[in-house]
């Protein structure tokens, strides 16, 4: 057993609380030391991912099904690694941006705790463990949602906190109901096999689906999400992009293929109604950010379409859809925080929240919109940029499917990317193209964010070019992954 898989977690709440040692008179301190910290979590997890693949370790073993352990393999490694490759980023960003929200030492407390809880996450070895993790990153998540402590973010707290806690209680049931059947908790590619396709298994499977599909926003369990736009920008984009909701899509995942597999789901009424449940998200949040004015509410809803896009590769349940989801977490996760953070700098620069307020602002803040722009373009689906890559997985595995559902996914995801168009680029056009009698000069206080918020945005851009471009070993990486392999 090795016990170092946990340092990254626990340097992460180590550093994490060091953090109420800083002194609010030196700011510019107080950010080197949250920047360096994570930083520090982040190359430790690195290293970590890198040298113990395949290693293991049980904290605590109460019995032969019940233990807390951890264990690094395919799938932990790619979470693990998108979270940390984005989270020292999101951290750079904020040392600017809570300036303007004030409360630095408490948000970076939580703010790098949560770093190590999302990495317990990815660790986790078995289904109690990964239960236990989430139920705590609700909680560690919660002061930053509630961070300005007004009305409407107390509101938006209780109401994340109710939906997560409530979907988590119904997983629970779900993974009482594995144990009584005879099952294991514990990961293994391939899953309960074994044990059949009955329909107490099949109720528990979509108990675990519904329950941890909280965190993954899908119909009718969204409504925390857009709510959640109220906390501030560093905080709606590590909900929406990194953390939060990525940690229900990766219990589903661990769900689908790893506690029952897909021997026992695929072909069944259940794989038929996870699958439904995708596709009726995927319409659904797309159509609600076409009608959403507001612009972080707007991203909030394509949010909720497009985590759905995963758990349509998720629910085919072959390795190629599989591969196609993989794909699209990671992809999504860098195309999602660069819009949410566009949506920061205007709003920490200028104080707009409303689209029609943006009019302009490409030629006035030139690199946060081209950054802005080329994501759009990528999260559309347009060649040779990732989103397209990973969408057309997802397409390429429903189609193989060759039956009624498969049909109908395609025809969801053919919808949403029409849709995805209109609210991006409506955004776009707005920002480059204003009406003919447009003033620029009541724009003469618009400026371009100061460089530790654009940096952030044109790394994590460059990040996604460079990854279309050279996409196909990280595919067949991916598809590695979703054989069980690595």
């Amino acid at each position: 057993m090795n016990y170092l898989i946990l340092l990254p977690t626990f340097a992460a709440f180590l550093l994490g609380a060091g953090v109420v040692y800083q002194s609010m008179d030196d700011i510019k301190k107080l950010n080197k030391y949250a920047v360096l910290s994570t930083i520090l979590v982040s190359l430790t997890a690195a290293v970590t991912l890198v040298s113990m693949s395949g290693e293991s370790v049980t904290l605590f073993h109460f019995n032969d099904l019940l233990k807390i352990s951890f264990k690094i393999d395919g799938l932990s490694t790619v979470f693990g690694a998108m979270v940390s490759f984005l989270w020292p980023l999101a951290v750079i960003y904020a040392t600017e941006y809570m300036k303007h929200e004030g409360k630095q030492r408490k948000f970076f407390t939580f703010y790098i705790m949560t770093f190590g809880v999302t990495l317990a996450i990815a660790f986790s070895a078995n289904m109690l463990t990964l239960y236990l993790c989430y139920e705590l990153l609700t909680f560690i998540t919660l002061p930053l949602v509630m961070h300005t402590t007004d009305e409407r973010s107390k509101y938006a707290g209780t109401k994340y906190l109710v939906y997560s806690v409530s979907g988590a209680s119904l997983a629970f049931v779900g993974m009482m109901i594995v144990l009584a059947k005879g099952g294991s908790l514990d990961f293994a590619y391939g899953g309960l096999g074994t044990l059949g396709s009955d329909t107490t298994i099949l109720l528990a499977y979509i108990m675990m689906f519904a329950g941890f599909g909280v965190k993954a926003a899908i119909f009718p369990l969204h409504g925390w999400l857009p709510g959640a736009s109220v906390a501030p920008t560093t905080v709606t984009a590590l909900l929406h992009a990194v953390a939060v909701v990525k940690a229900g899509v990766f219990a589903i995942m661990r769900a689908t293929y790893y506690l029952f597999g897909t021997q026992v789901l695929a072909g069944t009424w259940a794989q038929d109604m996870v699958m439904s449940i995708a596709i009726i998200t995927i319409c659904f949040g797309s159509w609600m950010a076409l009608r959403s004015k507001h612009f972080k509410r707007r991203l909030a809803y394509s949010t909720v379409s497009q985590l759905s896009y995963i758990l349509l590769g998720v629910t085919i349940m072959t390795p190629a859809g599989f591969a196609g989801a993989l794909s699209h977490m990671v992809f999504h996760a860098l195309m999602k925080i660069v819009l949410f953070y566009t949506a920061g700098s205007v709003l920490y620069m200028n104080h707009k929240e409303y689209i029609r307020d943006i009019e302009g602002y490409g030629q006035k803040m030139p690199k946060t919109f081209f950054c802005f722009t080329v994501c759009s373009l990528a999260l559309i689906g347009v060649p040779p940029l990732a989103g397209f890559f990973s969408k057309f997985s997802i397409a390429t595995a429903a189609a193989a499917l060759g039956d009624r559902m498969g049909f109908i996914g395609i025809c969801a995801l053919m919808f949403s990317a029409l849709f995805t168009a209109m609210y991006l680029l409506q955004i776009v056009v707005l920002a480059y193209l204003p009406h003919k009698d447009f003033e620029y000069g009541k724009l003469i206080k618009v400026k371009e964010a100061p460089k530790s918020m654009t940096m952030p945005v044109v790394v994590i851009t460059a990040t996604m070019v460079v990854l279309s471009l050279f996409s196909k070993p990280l595919f067949t990486f991916f598809e590695v992954v979703a054989k069980g392999g690595f």
